[in-house]
């Protein structure tokens, strides 16, 4: 027998006055609801209730057995709702990594609104432009741009990025504009990532992936430091 189940049965009866209201109102069977009442009849070893053909009525036990049971029912459901409420509202430390520039323009904001929300909550924002294995640093939530390899972290997409060519108007003063993707071959680049990945450079025209071989001027794992070159004249 359940305590708490028989407790809310007898409360039922008693203020509605019968075991069939009350079983309506708990969705179960009127047998089921007197199962309860007489288990827990039995663990007190005293009768709770007179039951005749017409009434249902507390015994002097009854009556003060009410009383204590409705206190603790109030109890179990305040704690029931103040537990709900620590697993819905967030607390603790959160770590975030995500990349450097795109963290500093939109990460950061967004967790800055998260953390004045929940004040509960002490954040960390590490902003690093390599893969961060997030067990091994202590990482909770890692914002990545590309494709993901098949890992055992749960992955959610959050939206898109469209990349671009860019140059700065002073090397294409000097070295002109490239019409064609092929024409990038002759160009100097920018390598943004890591130092053993592959230079190349991948377009896709009408379906169709074109890939051109590059030999980068310029090679660094750091986001700013590419935009900064690029913007001081290299490619």
């Amino acid at each position: 027998m359940d305590r708490i189940d028989a407790m809310q049965a007898f409360v039922a009866v008693a203020d509605l006055h019968g075991f069939a209201p009350a079983a309506r109102k708990l969705g179960l069977s009127a047998s089921g609801v007197t199962r309860l009442i007489a288990a827990l009849e039995d663990r007190l070893g005293a009768r709770l209730l007179q039951r005749t053909t017409r009434s249902v009525t507390l015994t002097d036990i009854g009556t003060r057995y009410l009383e204590r049971a409705r206190r603790i029912l109030a109890d179990v459901e305040e704690a029931e709702g103040s537990a709900e409420g620590e697993r819905t509202r967030p607390s603790g430390r959160l770590v975030v990594s995500a990349p450097v520039g795109f963290g500093r323009l939109h990460v950061s904001p967004v967790m800055s609104a998260y953390l004045k929300r929940y004040p509960e909550v002490f954040g960390e924002l590490r902003l690093a432009d390599r893969i961060v294995n997030l067990v091994e640093d202590g990482v909770d939530l890692a914002v990545r741009i590309g494709h993901l390899p098949d890992s055992s972290p749960v992955a959610r997409h959050v939206g898109e990025m469209r990349r671009i060519v860019v140059a700065s108007s002073d090397y294409l003063r000097q070295r002109g504009e490239p019409d064609t993707p092929e024409a990038i071959a002759s160009h100097q680049t920018i390598q943004f990532g890591a130092v053993t990945a592959s230079p190349d450079w991948r377009f896709v025209e009408d379906g169709h992936e074109i890939r051109v071989a590059c030999a980068p001027r310029f090679t660094t794992n750091s986001a700013d430091a590419a935009i900064q070159y690029a913007e001081q004249g290299g490619a």
